[in-house]
């Protein structure tokens, strides 16, 4: 009997743990959610909240990582300093990693996007939505276009992140909640894989590698200070943390970009944060060298979770990780491997390796890392300024599919004024 006592003690422990891991939530019985509006989150991770100093309704952030299938929401603590609350894995995404260029490509969004209150669906016909704003203004500058690209439930994507009904459910609370606190817009970043030295070196001759390579800037600020960073856009490029100098001013995304500067501290804390991933990224290298990794396609990821449909209805269809589906081979293995394909194809196989191959390299890690390096925060001019706080912490034809039949479209958002970023940092 008492041994049973101790399982029991010991299964009700591992649950009250599990809202910061990452399996799927299913302590929710949808049928007996009356108000899913309203729906509160669980008690599990209230507690988890009040274990880390989180205010109930204190701002949000939430960060996509396509190649591991991962939602984040991250939250802030009462030093303002934000933390992973709760992880998902997604349900379905669909394309390959890249971000989305035109409408009907069915690419889910790569950027940085805010979201306000107008972008919340509660009648949604996938259970619950969240608009991700796709196109940004970086998406407008650069052509890019695409409509109704959403965070829903009924786990099926064409262009959007699709979860569960059970976990959107949650991640729409989280939103609500800070809303309701006075958070006026929710930074969501969506990354096309977790931004670290060894994964860039594993995607370096990826033809998206640049537009990654701007990204990551972002990422990096968020990693240093674990605050969501100030977004700006000029000369059709995302600018990070930036605070335009003398009379000028960020105006419309496709002008040249002000004089700008960042805080000496933060400046600081990027520098050293470059140095330690330039040393990683020299490693990964090393170990990648004469490595191709292979992109799967939506179908291949599909595959590898195929079981997870049986007793579904028809429109539920997961998707499988880029991990999981994709494999890293040699050179030589992926020649082969794309002259036989194009083989079964009839079609030349100078047509796929153009467009798949590795780009041509230098000769030496050393040299190719050079190529590859990303900006570094020394690069950046400094802003003389008080004391300030440290830092913690080939064209592929497409088939067009249907419009996602999503009911809704969130109203174009003024931009929202708040808090300068560099005032965070001042000890004033």
């Amino acid at each position: 009997m008492r041994l049973k006592h101790i399982a029991f003690a010991l299964l009700v422990a591992t649950a009250l743990t599990g809202c910061n891991d990452t399996l799927d939530s299913a302590s929710v019985d949808l049928k007996s959610v009356k108000n899913k509006v309203e729906q509160p989150l669980p008690s599990s991770i209230v507690a988890e909240m009040q274990k880390k100093n989180m205010p109930r309704t204190s701002p949000i952030m939430i960060r996509i990582l396509k190649e591991e299938g991962k939602l984040e929401v991250w939250k802030a603590r009462a030093d303002n300093r934000f933390e992973v609350i709760k992880s998902y894995d997604i349900c379905a995404w669909s394309g390959k990693l890249g971000p989305k260029v035109k409408e009907g490509d069915r690419q889910a969004p790569e950027g940085f996007y805010n979201l306000t209150p107008a972008h919340l669906n509660p009648n949604s016909k996938y259970y619950l939505a969240i608009n991700t704003g796709f196109p940004n203004r970086y998406d407008q500058a650069n052509g890019r276009t695409g409509s109704n690209l959403m965070i829903h439930g009924a786990c099926s994507s064409s262009g959007c992140y699709s979860m569960t009904d059970e976990q959107v459910l949650e991640i729409y609370a989280f939103a609500r909640d800070a809303f309701r606190g006075g958070q006026t817009a929710v930074q969501l970043q969506a990354f096309p894989f977790r931004m670290s030295a060894e994964n860039m070196a594993r995607h370096r001759d990826n033809s998206n590698y640049d537009f990654w390579k701007m990204l990551k800037a972002g990422y990096d600020n968020f990693e240093v200070t674990k605050r969501p960073p100030d977004v700006n856009v000029c000369e059709k490029k995302y600018v990070f943390n930036q605070q335009a100098g003398g009379n000028g001013q960020f105006g419309a995304a496709t002008a040249a970009c002000p004089q700008m500067s960042s805080p000496p501290a933060l400046v600081s804390a990027l520098t050293s944060y470059g140095k330690t991933y330039d040393v990683a990224y020299q490693k990964a290298l090393d170990k990648f060298d004469g490595k191709v990794w292979y992109e799967p396609s939506e179908a291949e990821r599909k595959a590898v979770v195929a079981g997870k449909r049986k007793g579904r209805e028809l429109a539920y269809a997961p998707t499988g990780t880029s991990l999981e589906a994709g494999k890293l081979m040699s050179q030589t293995e992926f020649k082969d491997m794309m002259e036989k394909r194009m083989a079964a194809q009839n079609k030349p196989a100078n047509t796929m390796l153009a467009s798949a191959a590795p780009s041509p390299r230098a000769a030496s890690a050393a040299e190719r890392m050079k190529q590859d390096r990303l900006p570094t925060a020394s690069t950046l001019p400094q802003t003389p300024a008080p004391a300030v706080a440290s830092a913690q912490g080939t064209t592929t034809t497409v088939p067009i599919p249907a419009q996602n039949p999503l009911a809704y479209a969130a109203p174009q958002v003024t931009e929202v004024k708040k808090k300068p970023f560099w005032k965070f940092w001042s000890t004033e």
